[in-house]
């Protein structure tokens, strides 16, 4: 199935999850993850409507951005290492992965701009999973303050890998909650718009919980290598 019906599919989902909560569609920005398929894939993607695109790797990062560079909105939304900021910098518009102090201090300082962050969530308390305790994420905000180029611009989590809706629904509720409890902190730096959550297996049950960003790779794009 080509990545134009799937998209449309997933869209209709997105409608009928809505719907359900009482929100309108239009407040949830759908991510290509590519981080799986081929540049050619990733053109298909773009030429289907997507306009943003998610990659977990800076070399997938870069290979495709040589290709497509400024006509998608690039998103890392990886573990990144404090030592490949540099090679992403001034390639992505947002970065989803910023559990710690040492990598906000290097988007900082290697950044032009600002660049918008979401700080990952380990709400699951997976030990497989990166990203920070919930009771840890507000004081780190502080932490960020001095820091001009970092804007916390949202949260992220991962899910459990799991069929159990009442353990996904408590997930992404949780996330939602402590977005609540920042804003109203009203920190000038962490505006927390947004909350990218829900993937491919799980993206309805976090539409319904108030996600603005789903992260779909296999149910949209595929997996080639």
């Amino acid at each position: 199935m080509e990545v134009a019906v799937k998209l449309k599919d997933i869209k209709n989902k997105l409608e009928d999850a809505c719907r359900r909560a009482g929100r309108n569609p239009e407040d949830i920005k759908i991510i290509a993850v590519t981080k799986y398929v081929s540049t050619e894939r990733a053109i298909e993607a773009v030429g289907a409507g997507i306009l943003d695109l998610g990659e977990n790797r800076d070399e997938g990062l870069l290979k495709k951005w040589e290709v497509l560079r400024d006509k998608p909105v690039w998103h890392f939304i990886g573990s990144l290492q404090t030592r490949k900021v540099k090679n992403i910098i001034d390639k992505v518009q947002y970065i989803h992965s910023l559990d710690r102090l040492s990598l906000a201090e290097e988007i900082n300082k290697r950044a032009k701009n600002p660049i918008k962050c979401f700080v990952q969530v380990n709400v699951s308390g997976e030990e497989s999973k990166h990203g920070m305790q919930p009771e840890d994420v507000i004081n780190f905000i502080e932490e960020l303050a001095p820091l001009k180029n970092v804007v916390v611009d949202g949260l992220m989590t991962m899910a459990p890998n799991t069929d159990n809706e009442n353990i996904l629904r408590n997930c992404f509720k949780t996330l939602k909650n402590l977005q609540k409890d920042i804003q109203k902190c009203q920190f000038t730096h962490a505006p927390c718009r947004e909350l990218s959550m829900g993937m491919s297996n799980d993206y309805s049950i976090a539409a319904e919980e108030g996600a603005t960003m789903v992260r779909i790779g296999t149910a949209l794009v595929g997996e080639e290598d």
